[in-house]
């Protein structure tokens, strides 16, 4: 199941009508171009995951919640996107804790 945080980041490259189509077929499970997804790690160690938004559609995203905190239009953006959120995690709680921040 797909989950939305309260504080969605976007890339700069993500037009205000592209970010809502996008989202849009994210929930639907439609296929989406050039559109990454930044969602809590699936793996402990790891702080986030950056993951296409056509894998979604795979049944084991189904199986499972899936937190999105951000959308990006290349993977590139969605790299500087991270940096940029785990800049303003850390300047906001010295740490960086970022489930417990979401």
């Amino acid at each position: 199941m797909i989950k939305w945080a309260d504080r969605m980041y976007f890339s700069e490259d993500l037009k205000h009508t592209k970010k809502i189509k996008a989202m849009k077929s994210i929930e639907k499970g439609e296929l989406t171009f050039e559109v990454y997804c930044i969602t809590f790690a699936s793996n402990s160690y790891n702080l986030f995951d950056i993951i296409n938004a056509n894998e979604l559609i795979f049944p084991y995203y189904a199986k499972k919640d899936t937190y999105i905190f951000g959308l990006a239009g290349s993977k590139g953006q969605a790299k500087l996107l991270v940096k940029d959120m785990l800049m303003e995690i850390y300047n906001k709680t010295g740490d960086f804790r970022v489930r417990e921040f979401f």
